[in-house]
């Protein structure tokens, strides 16, 4: 599986509103600045992470995003099926042996679609079991280490 840049911009802007959760509203060009991201971007993928229930829009005067649930409860495994659908290395490890016969043309069973099945559950058990929080506390984490280290330089 490929993540395109719809997958890592998404990741670091829902990072960046996990980041601010809890102080209201977050504009677009707030994240886009804070992460180094196109704000057009961003304003192509928010619609799709709005649609799938990951972000609220906040209209008026101080409105912006803000997360639809807590950062715990949003996985990137989330953001990836939101922004680049489902998680498979190919056709046959998303649908099953029977579709891997018309897909491939191979007679059943086909060696090779039980490992792009293995490949297939090794992504989502990291993905699915990273949430935004802990990559919020891992940034904090990395933070402080090279605030230590670089106070002993």
């Amino acid at each position: 599986m490929y993540i395109t840049t719809k997958g890592r911009y998404g990741t670091k802007a829902l990072f960046e509103l996990a980041l601010r959760h809890g102080e209201g509203p977050v504009a677009l060009r707030t994240i886009a600045q804070a992460q180094n991201l196109s704000e057009h971007y961003l304003e192509q993928l928010f619609g799709t992470l709005r649609r799938a229930g990951l972000v609220k829009s906040i209209r008026g005067a101080q409105g912006g995003y803000v997360l639809a649930r807590p950062p715990e409860d949003i996985s990137v495994g989330d953001i990836l099926r939101a922004l680049e659908g489902p998680i498979a290395p190919t056709e046959c490890a998303l649908h099953g042996p029977e579709y891997a016969i018309r897909y491939c043309g191979d007679s059943w069973p086909c060696v090779a679609q039980d490992v792009w099945v293995k490949v297939r559950r090794a992504i989502e058990g990291v993905v699915d079991h990273i949430t935004l929080k802990d990559l919020v506390e891992q940034d904090r984490q990395a933070k402080k280490a090279w605030a230590e280290m670089r106070a002993v330089l």
